[in-house]
């Protein structure tokens, strides 16, 4: 299991925002994205988990292995935690794991309906998806944003031993310390020139 990163280039709205990317990551290992807002974090999170093409390099990791992880919750808000969980397990053909909602502490929360849960119980249950598919390669966009101090060490266990301990992979966008040992990419090096390959144009086709 690795995932490596060669020369990549990205862009928002057709606008190059990061050129010449690379880094590798063998199994058990994270990387900790840095750099001011509007750098082309998540820009090149999406690249990396091929919600939108590169401009050019390459990104190679097993196929069907990724996950990406943003903002949203993803959630159903007329479903019970345990049906929201359950649904997921069920489109990527996978048994909901009893453990998981102790992992991530919505034992109490099993019956209540999505949509009356507050904006940190959202985001545990958000998160908790990630506990059931089972995908080895994360990418995670600002992964605690609306999670209290104890949610927020729940889920750095949770990457830490269970992800990443078990040979898993993450690449993630924060500006909290999640209390591991990763290395940090600062993206500031590597902004592109906006006109390169005719980006302003592009930004409008």
């Amino acid at each position: 299991m690795e995932l490596h990163v060669e020369n990549l280039g990205v862009a928002r709205g057709g606008v190059p925002v990061l050129d010449r990317v690379s880094f590798t990551l063998a199994a058990g290992a994270a990387l900790v994205l840095r750099g001011p807002n509007g750098v082309g974090k998540t820009t090149l999170l999406r690249t990396l988990a091929g919600l939108q093409p590169a401009l050019s390099g390459l990104v190679r990791y097993p196929e069907g292995a990724a996950a990406y992880a943003s903002h949203a919750d993803g959630i159903k808000a007329q479903l019970s935690v345990t049906e929201n969980l359950a649904f997921w397990a069920a489109v990527h053909g996978v048994a909901l794991p009893e453990t998981v909602f102790a992992t991530f502490d919505l034992e109490d929360l099993r019956d209540r309906m999505a949509g009356t849960l507050s904006a940190g119980q959202k985001r545990r249950l958000g998160l908790a998806r990630l506990g059931v598919i089972g995908r080895k390669v994360l990418f995670l966009d600002e992964p605690t944003v609306s999670l209290d101090t104890f949610s927020v060490r729940m889920f750095a266990r949770w990457l830490r031993e269970d992800h990443l301990g078990a040979g898993g992979i993450a690449v993630i966008a924060t500006h909290i310390d999640l209390g591991m040992e990763a290395p940090e990419l600062d993206l500031t090096p590597f902004r592109a020139d906006p006109m390169a390959r005719g980006g302003s144009d592009e930004a409008f086709l």
